[in-house]
C-alpha cells in the first residue's frame, strides 16, 4: 500500500513512517504541514493518506480542509485522520466527503501497533473508522435524554463498535454472540434512537454521530 503522512510533529511523524515500513507499507512522502500534504498526494497518487487534524500554518484545521480538498479532487482516496482532541464535527465532516474509506482516530491509539495496523488497513479497504472513546464521550453527554437511556450496556457496546467501522460479523466475534444476537442489538439501537438503518456503512455511521451529537 502507498501511503502519504502529514504530521508536525517530527517524532511522530518518523515513528509513523518506521512502523508503516515495518509492516511492509511504502510510504511515497511524509510532510508537515497542508500545502505540501496537497502536492504530495497529487505527486505519488497514493491509496491512503494519514492527516493531522491541526497542521501549520494555523494550526487549527487544515488538517481537516486539506483532507476535504483531496477528496473532492481524488474521489478514491482513503483518509485518515489522527488529532489529540475528541471533535466529531471533523468526523463527520470528512466521511460526508465521499464513499472512500475514512476514519478518525486519537493519536494515543498510534501507542497500539497492531490495532492502528488494523485501522489503517480498513480505512484502506473502503471501511469506516471511529474513535470509539468519541462515540462514549458523545453518549454520556445524551444520557439525559430517554433514547440514550435506554440502551442497554450491550446495546452502548455494540454502538461504540459501529462507529469504529466494524461489520456485524466482526461484533459478534469481538463480543462472542451470534450474528443474529448482532443484528437484532443494532436493530434496537436504530429504534431507539429513532434513525434509520441502512446498508451503506458511511451513513451508518453518520447517522450515529449525528444523533449523538445533538
Amino acid at each position: 500500500m502507498r501511503i502519504v503522512i502529514a504530521e508536525d510533529s517530527a517524532l511522530l511523524r518518523e515513528g509513523l513512517v518506521q512502523i508503516l515500513h515495518k509492516f511492509g507499507h511504502e510510504v511515497a512522502a511524509a510532510v508537515d504541514n497542508a500545502p505540501s500534504l496537497l502536492a504530495a498526494v497529487r505527486d505519488h497518487s497514493p491509496d491512503l493518506a494519514v492527516v493531522d487534524v491541526r497542521l501549520p500554518p494555523g494550526f487549527k484545521d487544515e488538517g481537516v480542509q486539506a483532507a476535504v480538498a483531496l477528496r473532492q479532487e481524488h474521489p478514491d482516496l482513503a483518509v485518515l485522520l489522527l488529532s489529540q482532541y475528541l471533535e466529531a464535527d471533523y468526523a463527520a465532516e470528512l466521511l460526508e466527503t465521499g464513499s472512500a474509506g475514512a476514519g478518525y482516530l486519537l493519536k494515543d491509539r498510534v501507542g497500539d501497533v497492531l490495532d492502528f495496523l488494523g485501522s489503517v488497513q480498513r480505512v484502506a479497504d473502503g471501511g469506516t473508522v471511529i474513535d470509539p472513546e468519541i462515540v462514549r464521550r458523545l453518549l454520556s453527554r445524551r444520557r439525559g435524554h430517554s433514547s440514550a437511556r435506554a440502551l442497554t450496556p450491550r446495546e452502548t457496546e455494540v454502538l461504540a463498535l459501529m462507529a469504529e467501522g466494524r461489520s456485524n460479523a466482526a461484533i459478534a466475534t469481538e463480543l462472542k454472540v451470534s450474528h443474529a444476537a448482532v443484528a437484532k442489538h443494532i436493530g434496537n439501537i436504530f429504534e431507539k434512537l429513532g434513525l434509520h438503518s441502512t446498508g451503506a456503512e458511511h451513513r451508518r455511521v453518520l447517522a450515529v454521530l449525528a444523533y449523538l451529537k445533538r
